[in-house]
């Protein structure tokens, strides 16, 4: 599935593949502290908070439900907030290349997404007498459906040829898409880590030049939203069919533990294949090709 690129003969001429100025080990304290927020406010809060006001306090189900629902997303929606703010800031620079001012990136239209439909189950669920507590239990699952299912059409999108009629971030209309990982990479580094345009246009030259980094975006692709369709899916099964409270604890907690293990094994992946897109690059250097 990896896209027909040639590599240029002048790139190969360099003794490196063309670089990305941009490291993980420089933002580990930011990294830490918001992922650690993220956890704490999307799985521990709505657990925590919810046996501690059901069996802590004489408040009834509506209530207790609703006051948890109601807690949650405060770092997401200040995260939401924040990408706005970068992305239509008139000295904005990290927008896409020949983006207007109002113009939000692919990243930011999924997270759009995905906040519609969160809310709607929050505000369904939250409205009866009696809640549906298996619905209040999945907005993580729905998470992972809204991103899984935007990155499986654009990966149909690219095996089929199907050209976008919109620009992807920095891929202009008419093109075929790149792989489904590759804009969701370029808008959160560029906007999110602080990478900006110059990380866009590494990140193009990178992925133009190299054959072996095209291919590891290509299989990280299926990895990511195969694993996001797969754990939602066994998320609602579980939510549906085991007893409610435990349904509930699953709910909140399946999809981030997934997460964790996805992440942690990207990291290897990506580690071994830049390693051996170093070593290829320098032999092929060498061969004078």
């Amino acid at each position: 599935m990896s896209s027909p690129v040639t590599s240029s003969s002048s790139a190969l001429k360099e003794p490196h593949p063309p670089p990305l100025d941009y490291s993980l080990h420089t933002r580990k304290l930011t990294i830490t502290l918001f992922w650690s927020l993220v956890v704490i406010d999307s799985v521990f809060m709505p657990i925590a908070l919810y046996f501690g006001l059901q069996y802590g306090t004489s408040l009834d189900s509506n209530a207790v439900l609703s006051i948890t629902m109601a807690a949650l997303g405060g770092v997401s929606l200040i995260e939401y907030i924040y990408r706005t703010w970068r992305l239509a800031n008139p000295k904005s620079d990290c927008r896409c290349s020949g983006a207007k001012r109002y113009h939000l990136d692919f990243f930011h239209w999924c997270f759009t997404l995905m906040w519609v439909f969160v809310l709607a189950e929050l505000i369904y669920g939250t409205t009866p007498t009696l809640p549906p507590m298996r619905l209040l239990s999945m907005p993580l699952a729905t998470v992972l459906y809204t991103f899984g299912t935007i990155m499986l059409v654009v990966d149909a999108m690219r095996y089929l040829r199907i050209t976008i009629p919109f620009p992807l971030s920095s891929q202009p209309r008419g093109s075929v898409p790149r792989p489904a990982i590759y804009p969701y990479i370029e808008d959160i580094v560029a906007v999110d880590g602080g990478g900006g345009v110059t990380y866009r246009k590494q990140l193009s030259d990178r992925y133009e030049a190299s054959p072996i980094f095209r291919a590891m975006l290509s299989k990280l692709s299926l990895f990511w939203w195969i694993g996001a369709e797969s754990v939602a899916a066994l998320t609602t099964v579980l939510v549906f069919t085991i007893p409610k409270e435990p349904a509930y604890v699953v709910g909140w907690s399946l999809p981030f533990l997934w997460a964790g293990i996805w992440i942690a094994a990207t990291f290897w992946y990506v580690k071994k294949e830049l390693g051996r897109e170093a070593k290829q690059w320098s032999e092929e250097v060498d061969l004078g090709r």
